[in-house]
């Protein structure tokens, strides 16, 4: 059964419809299964479900593992700021994906990624004033998605200010953010709550 979306959240998708799929079930209709796992969310360092969460509770195995891996990523992880906000707008951007865009684009900024390489992005063009690891990262990301590989010489720029550890563990992000913005575009599933950061538009066609 589909539900409107919060009035304060940005709609996830860009077609007629965009009612959200699988909205967050309330606590009494979840089973003991779908509890735990929400109640595991909610007692680690994001204190809530929200995001990818919802759509996940359907499938509680897989929250709590897909769940782990978002916080070793994002709480455990040896990437720098700036470089873990900036690959997740990218994922986001790439994707259309609402909910991550507006929940790390601000992140990103906070974290030293210039502004103006963020609303660059967002419109679809390419970041501009960043610095060189950063736009190595931008090299990176965008042609793991849309090669599913590197090149040798995007490779070894990447290595060189990362480390090859620093290059798997940006590897896993990527992934890692591409599986939640399908699942939460597959729910549609809203951008964050109260978000001041603009809508994403689709890309020209």
């Amino acid at each position: 059964m589909e539900k409107r979306v919060d009035a304060d959240a940005t709609p996830q998708g860009f077609g007629n419809t965009k009612t959200e799929r699988l909205p967050c079930p309330e606590r009494s209709a979840m089973n003991g299964a779908q509890r735990a796992a929400a109640d595991a969310i909610i007692n680690g360092p994001r204190k809530a479900i929200f995001g990818p969460f919802v759509p996940l509770l359907q499938t509680p195995v897989l929250l709590e593992h897909v769940g782990k891996v978002g916080e070793t990523l994002r709480f455990q992880g040896t990437l720098p700021n700036h470089v873990r906000e900036l690959a997740i707008c990218i994922v986001a951007r790439e994707t259309g994906n609402q909910f991550e865009w507006q929940t790390h684009a601000p992140l990103a900024i906070q974290a030293g990624v210039p502004g103006i390489a963020i609303d660059g992005l967002g419109e679809g063009r390419r970041p501009g004033g960043l610095e060189s690891e950063q736009a190595c990262v931008v090299d990176f990301v965008k042609e793991l998605m849309s090669r599913h590989g590197v090149c040798d010489q995007t490779y070894v720029e990447v290595v060189s200010h990362l480390g090859e550890a620093g290059v798997v563990e940006l590897t896993a992000l990527v992934g890692y953010f591409v599986m939640v913005c399908w699942i939460m575009n597959v729910a549609r599933t809203p951008g964050a709550v109260g978000s001041n950061i603009p809508a994403l538009l689709p890309f020209p066609r």
